[in-house]
This record gives C-alpha cells, structure tokens and sequence, in this order.
C-alpha cells in the first residue's frame, strides 16, 4: 500500500513496525514523526485497536516510560511481561534506563 492511501491509523502501525526489539518510543515521538505533533493520543487510540495486526504495540509508551496502555493487554501484566522478554526492565510499571532505550523515529528513519 502507498504511504498516501494511509489512514493515520495504518502509518502510526507502519512505525510501529520499526520500533527495534528491546527498544521502546512513545506515542508523542511516533505522532512528531508522522507530522502531527498534537496527536500522540490518537496514537494512543491506534495503539490500542492494533490486535491482530502484528504491531508490537507493548513498545509504545508514555513519555515518562510509563505503561499507560498496559490495560488494552490481555492478561494481567501482558505489557510488562512482553517487554522484560526484550529485557526491558520495568519496575512499578515504569521503565528504566528509558533514555538509554529509547527509540525515536524522527531520528532514526
């Protein structure tokens, strides 16, 4: 598919996408790339209908490393337990070493 037949939905997945392994960003950073830095809730929102989609959406989270979207997860601690097999460590639903960690795609694409 062409990027510009893209809904905001699909290019937010399609950065997503890219997130590396063991890395995380967050929705703010994905919105700042996409060209609407006022939208990282809507990323959020897209985060949040991504199952199904083999989008690694447990690797968005907030600006401050916390994960505010580990309640769209299956399970109790889904999120969390995604990440730490990453070997992400997350102690009280935050993440630490997030700076050393984070990816963001205005600088790495």
């Amino acid at each position: 598919m062409k990027p510009e037949t893209l809904n905001f939905f699909d290019k937010v997945y399609e950065v997503a996408k890219l997130i590396p392994y063991g890395r995380v960003t967050s929705y703010g950073a994905i919105a700042t790339y996409l060209g609407a830095a006022r939208s990282a809730r809507m990323v959020g929102y897209a985060m949040n209908g991504s199952g199904g989609k083999d989008v690694p959406a447990h690797r968005v989270v907030n600006r401050k490393g916390l994960l505010t979207g580990k309640h769209h997860f299956d399970g109790t601690n889904l999120m969390q337990q995604l990440l730490e097999s990453e070997g992400v460590v997350v102690i009280d639903h935050q993440i630490q070493n997030f700076d050393a960690i984070f990816w963001d795609p205005s600088k790495e694409l």
